[in-house]
């Protein structure tokens, strides 16, 4: 009977480290085991780099690859923002207490099987703010006891639990008072009156060291604790009692079956808590408190402290070893777990259940598989389960069929070729290669168990090997080719970087490989493969030997861990490097504004994120509602240094809101604001500014008129805002002065019929509000009013224009006449028969105006008076002036063209006027030119052309019809004669009658 021959090839890598030539055996192949699996734990959410990490590390030959699970479903780490794998850990990015809490499971993958962790619960640490729903004020008689309720907000992790009385003194437990760590209220045995004030529960969680405060607590005249405790072996355990009396009592502890409380026991009697540390069975029993005071004895309460029943937690007795078998082969597994309650069993192939069904059987904590087959290789898992959890046992079973061995060597390296056949009685082993057999030599050696080793591999070495093994029953053999190959290495690495926001680098990779082989180039940025076809920042440039990799238009987000991973159909190498973006800084954080006067403020942040460029300085702004958008503001230092996180603002006004923010500087540009402030309000203080632009003048007769420009109200410095103006004569010591209470006055009139016309008067103006009076403006020279004028205007005259057009004109009022400055003319006119005051009025700055919108035919009073800053003066003489009788309103008639010769003559009837127009004097006769086709009427001429004019077939003298206007034809004319030339341009002729 011929027995069976495993023969399995290994290998050795051969690398330059530093010039040396280092040779280093490789492991067996085989499955993944865990080296490091997850464990239950509570992380904190208020960790600075919002991540969690969640263990996981297998070995295996090849390198296994890693799936998680939570709560049994896949995690998408590809697609999914919250989790990424670093090598085969969990990285959870920006924990959600609700989303990311669960039970987790790791999961190992190689050629030869998969295996599962162990389920770990993972939960978060938090602390939620209590209500903010107020309590009701406890009213307790001095004397009495009272009961003050905390009610913690929900929260998970450690708590501490303290009381604060009157803000913010933590209130200290004696043997009146005491805090219960359990329930957080506070008992007071006996009431003082110093007692009194506003009471607040603090809880911290112990993990996110966050810290929440309650409002006042209302009392409840009621103290429990539990009858019963269980308590796991090794855990400590506090007891809590506390009574209420008058005197206080003391708390004494005792056990009730009469023996010594043991020595390691802590009695805190100002607090009355008992503490059990590292609690064993022994330790169980019932405790009881005692109260006592001058006035009697008590048992208070009686606590049963147990062991906690069935408490053992799960371990191993016996777990699995990994099996090599043949085909055809049977194998049993068998393992044990102890623990209270006893544990069930499951099993598990490449992590999945593993249903009994033909061969296979399982019962209980054995697996039992018969005949085995080439399809029953894998990873098993036995895992035995409990209340208390589960532990995984895990174990690869390997069947081997017919050899096949085609191992690849790199040059330089080292081989191992194992012979190992199942035989009985052992068989010897001999090696061969083209037929003849292999000796020991320098290089070559067949060790005791049949294995071939070959040091220094060259490519002379390549070939087939043949392992032959015999004893009394026969011989039997096995053949497998060994291939030599060029190792790959890469000589191009990626060097790490720095680079600034915008710019654009390139990561080199490359490598020297077997010409056999064909690199397979890729890159991982922070542990995830970059996918070139949605990542618009990275592009793969190079080819062949090259795989370089471009970064465009870098973004902070980009900084990070680059590797250059290469593969081969035999080898795999990589090389890694850091990117380290800088950008502008990030915005500051947590403005705080404190210190506040009326021209100053406290400023203090926190420092946003350098991103990898140190912030060289700090630049505060203000707006306030009167500014436009923010102001940079004066500071104390005046520029704040980059490592300095506070600064004292300046030169504020009063009694102004203001809100602030701070932008941080780098050596690559200038940051994001940060969040502003609340508004707050600087102190208000007496007005440090005057009004400007004091001047005045003008007015009417005895007034002195005094104006400025209003001071702003952002520079008010207070409410109850006004000005107060003072004058006097010049030369004058005495200074007049009155108040003006409205902050938007801008003018004031002094009235005194005795000031004299045009009267100089020094004249300042200031202010004050309701802190105090602020300083005068300096002080200018006024003048009072003038006097109106006190002549009127001479040799008024008028002629009619037309019909509803009256020219006036006058002399002028003279300078001379102490009227001062005439500004202008008023001209009056109304119709004969009406009064003055239906009069109409026209203002003029010359002396002529022209009257029109007149009726025809109609006498007008007309009367002219000249006017000044001080006013009016009187008017001239009254006069009547009749306009003249309206034009005829009827057209010429019967308008003919005639064209003789060279000739064009115009003919028309004449017009006569009725008993109410005026006589017709002549014709005006509007012509109107042609250009480009585009007729335009009634538009001057561009040049002239010669017009005749003929009156009863005689032609009178030649006149020029100009761009000046139309041409006047006298009464009697009825024909009007142009050249051909002058036809060509005209284009239509319209004829007015003339009054």
């Amino acid at each position: 009977m011929q027995s069976e021959i495993i023969l399995a090839l290994h290998y050795i890598y051969a690398s330059k480290i530093q010039t040396k030539c280092v040779s280093i055996l490789s492991n067996t192949r085989h499955g993944p085991v865990f080296t490091q699996e997850p464990s239950d734990s509570i992380f904190p959410l208020s960790t600075d780099d919002k991540q969690v990490f969640i263990n996981c590390k297998a070995k295996g030959n090849p390198p296994p690859h890693y799936r998680w699970k939570m709560d049994g479903g896949e995690i998408n780490t590809q697609s999914d923002p919250y989790y990424s794998l670093v090598e085969g850990n969990l990285l959870i990015n920006n924990p959600h207490v609700v989303n990311h809490g669960g039970v987790y499971q790791c999961i190992a993958t190689n050629t030869f099987g998969t295996v599962v962790s162990r389920e770990a619960k993972v939960q978060f640490a938090f602390l939620q703010n209590f209500s903010r729903k107020p309590r009701n004020t406890v009213s307790v008689r001095e004397g009495q006891a009272v009961v003050l309720l905390c009610g913690p907000p929900p929260h998970y992790g450690g708590t501490a639990l303290r009381l604060l009385h009157c803000l913010p003194h933590f209130l200290q437990q004696d043997a009146r008072r005491f805090i219960s760590q359990r329930t957080g209220n506070l008992y007071v045995a006996k009431v003082e009156a110093s007692d009194a004030g506003n009471y607040t529960c603090a809880v911290r969680n112990v993990m996110t060291n966050a810290t929440v405060l309650s409002s006042p607590t209302p009392p409840k005249i009621e103290v429990q604790f539990p009858d019963t405790l269980r308590v796991s072996k090794g855990s400590s355990v506090k007891l809590e009692c506390f009574a209420l009396g008058n005197p206080v009592p003391s708390i004494s502890w005792r056990r009730a079956d009469g023996n010594p409380l043991p020595g390691k026991i802590k009695v805190n009697h100002s607090s009355g808590v008992l503490e059990i540390p590292y609690f064993r069975p022994e330790d169980a029993g019932v405790y009881e408190c005692v109260a006592a005071n001058s006035k009697g004895r008590n048992v208070k309460r009686r606590m049963w402290v147990q062991k906690q029943p069935n408490a053992e937690h799960l371990h191993w007795v016996q777990t699995l070893k990994d099996a090599h078998m043949a085909i055809d082969a049977n194998l049993q597994w068998e393992c044990k777990a102890v623990g209270k309650p006893r544990p069930t069993y499951k099993w598990l192939k490449n992590g999945q259940p593993l249903a009994p069904e033909g061969r296979i059987h399982v019962e209980a904590s054995r697996l039992t598989i018969s005949r085995i087959s080439l399809s029953d290789s894998g990873m098993y898992q036995c895992v035995a389960e409990s209340e208390h959890g589960a532990v995984y046992a895990s174990a690869e079973l390997k069947v081997v069929g017919k050899p096949f061995v085609r191992p690849v060597l790199f040059r330089g390296g080292e081989a191992a070729l194992e012979c190992r056949p199942h035989a009985s009685p052992r068989a010897t082993v001999s090696w061969w290669r083209g037929g003849e057999p292999l000796k020991d030599s320098e290089r070559r050696i067949i060790t005791d168990d049949g294995t071939l080793r070959i040091t220094n591999i060259s490519a002379s070495d390549a070939g087939r090997y043949t392992c032959l093994a015999r004893n009394s029953f026969g011989t039997s053999s096995s053949t497998g080719t060994l291939l030599v190959k060029e190792p790959t290495r890469i000589v191009v690495p990626p060097l790490s970087v720095d680079a600034a926001v915008g710019q654009s680098i390139v990561l080199p990779c490359e490598v020297s490989s077997d010409s056999s082989l064909v690199p397979i180039f890729k890159w991982f940025f922070n542990g995830k493969a970059i996918d070139f076809s949605r990542q618009e920042h990275f592009e793969m440039i190079g080819g062949g030997f090259a795989g370089d990799l471009m970064v465009r238009n870098i973004q902070l987000k980009h900084s990070g861990k680059y590797v250059c991973v290469v593969h081969t159909e035999v080898d795999t190498v990589s090389a890694a490097a850091d990117l380290i973006v800088r950008g502008p800084p990030g915005a500051p954080e947590g403005l705080a504004v404190s210190d506040i006067t009326d021209t100053t403020v406290q400023l203090s942040w926190g420092a946003g994120a350098d991103n990898h460029s140190p912030v060289t300085v700090y630049v505060v702004q203000a707006r306030t509602p009167f500014s436009i958008g923010w102001q940079t503001v004066r500071t104390v230092p005046d520029s704040v240094p980059g490592q300095m996180i506070h600064a004292t603002v300046k030169d504020l006004n009063p009694w102004v809101d203001y809100e602030f923010r701070v932008v941080a500087i780098n050596g690559v540009g200038v940051g994001e604001p940060g969040t502003p402030s609340k508004h707050i309000q600087t102190q208000a203080a007496v007005p440090k500014v005057a009004p400007v632009n004091v001047s005045g003048g003008g007015g009417a007769r005895g007034e002195l008129v005094i104006t400025w420009e209003p001071v702003p109200e952002e520079q008010q410095s207070a409410e109850g805002f006004g000005y107060v103006v003072a004058f006097r004569p010049l030369g004058s010591s005495t200074w007049i002065q009155t108040v003006l209470a409205s902050p938007d006055a801008s003018r004031y009139t002094y009235r005194n019929e005795s000031i004299a016309p045009l009267s100089q008067f020094e004249v300042k103006v200031g202010v004050y509000n309701s802190m105090g009076e602020g300083p005068f403006s300096l002080a200018v020279t006024v003048l009072s009013a003038e006097e109106e004028p006190s002549e009127a205007p001479s040799r008024v005259r008028a002629r009619a224009l037309s019909a509803s057009v009256i020219e006036v004109y006058w002399e002028p009022v003279p300078s001379e006449s102490g009227s001062g400055k005439v500004l202008a003319y008023q001209v009056l006119f109304w119709e004969e028969g009406s009064e003055q005051s239906e009069a109409e009025s026209l203002r003029v700055v010359g002396t002529t105006a022209l009257l029109s919108g007149l009726k025809g035919s109609t006498a007008y009073v007309i009367s002219v008076r000249a006017q000044n800053s001080a006013g009016l003066g009187p008017c001239s003489p009254a006069f009547n002036y009749t306009t003249k009788k309206p034009p005829p309103r009827q057209p010429p008639a019967n308008i003919e063209w005639n064209l003789t010769n060279s000739k064009i003559f115009l003919n028309w009837e004449h017009v006569k006027a009725t008993e109410n127009e005026s006589e017709v004097t002549g014709y005006k006769v509007s012509l109107s030119e042609s250009k480009s086709q585009k007729l335009t009427t009634n538009k001057s001429l561009s040049s002239p052309i010669n017009v005749s004019l003929s009156t009863a077939g005689r032609e009178s003298a030649a006149l020029q019809c100009t761009s000046s206007g139309p041409i006047r034809i006298p009464k009697m004319s009825s024909e009007l004669e142009m050249s051909r030339e002058a036809v060509g341009r005209v284009h239509s002729v319209k004829l007015i009658p003339c009054d």
